[in-house]
């Protein structure tokens, strides 16, 4: 069984997706580009205040769906830019401190809306009790 997972913290999907879907006991995140969810609205500025919005954005989906940072499995970071990657990282870092999950990172040719990151996560939903 599968259940939607909504966050008003984070940005409303830009087309026919969810920000991410609970099957079991693991959550997979749609990608998160550093949308603002007050404005929709790309953050402008280089890549660590990108990162940092799409990382926000992770982090209030996460939490709609009862988990957070430490329970990441996967992780997957698209960059414009491989350049871009020590920027990135940095701000990750600061946000993933523990239990480092899985990742990959590499760059693409564009991203939506001209974003400079998009990253998506696979989670664990920690037991309640």
């Amino acid at each position: 069984m599968k259940t939607i997972i909504h966050s008003d913290d984070a940005p409303k999907a830009v087309g026919p997706y969810s920000q991410a879907v609970r099957t079991g006991n693991l959550l997979f995140t749609a990608g998160q580009v550093p949308l603002d969810p007050a404005t929709g609205k790309l953050v402008e500025g280089d890549i660590k205040a990108q990162a940092e919005q799409a990382m926000k954005n992770l982090q209030a989906v996460l939490a709609a769906a009862g988990t957070g940072f430490a329970h990441v499995v996967k992780t997957t970071v698209y960059l414009a830019d491989i350049a871009d990657y020590a920027g990135m990282n940095e701000v990750y870092g600061r946000y993933i401190t523990t239990n480092f999950p899985a990742r990959s990172a590499f760059a693409v040719r564009d991203l939506p809306l001209g974003a400079k990151v998009e990253i998506e996560m696979v989670a664990e939903i920690p037991e309640a009790g």
